[in-house]
């Protein structure tokens, strides 16, 4: 249910739901609730291990976005309050 939510946000257009921002958005959400999962379960290193990877995902698709269009990155990292890559 939540992952519905988070797709349909206001923040994404109906016609753009395979973008990269759309993507972003979605990431993000796994990424918040798998952070949450963990704070209470510390030794799950399967979930650990699967946060790592969205996180990389995420950031190959930040990457690609400042390079693509650096003002819709610019706004994507604004409105999720999240840091660019490094």
């Amino acid at each position: 249910m939540l992952k519905n939510l988070s797709i349909r946000s206001s923040l994404v257009p109906k016609e753009q739901r395979g973008s990269v921002e759309s993507q972003i958005y979605y990431l993000t959400n796994r990424i918040e609730r798998l952070t949450q999962h963990l704070k209470l379960h510390r030794r799950d290193y399967s979930s650990q291990r699967g946060l790592w990877k969205i996180v990389g995902k995420r950031r190959q698709l930040l990457i690609y976005l400042s390079k693509r269009d650096r003002l819709r990155y610019d706004d994507l990292i604004g409105q999720l309050g999240i840091r660019g890559p490094r």
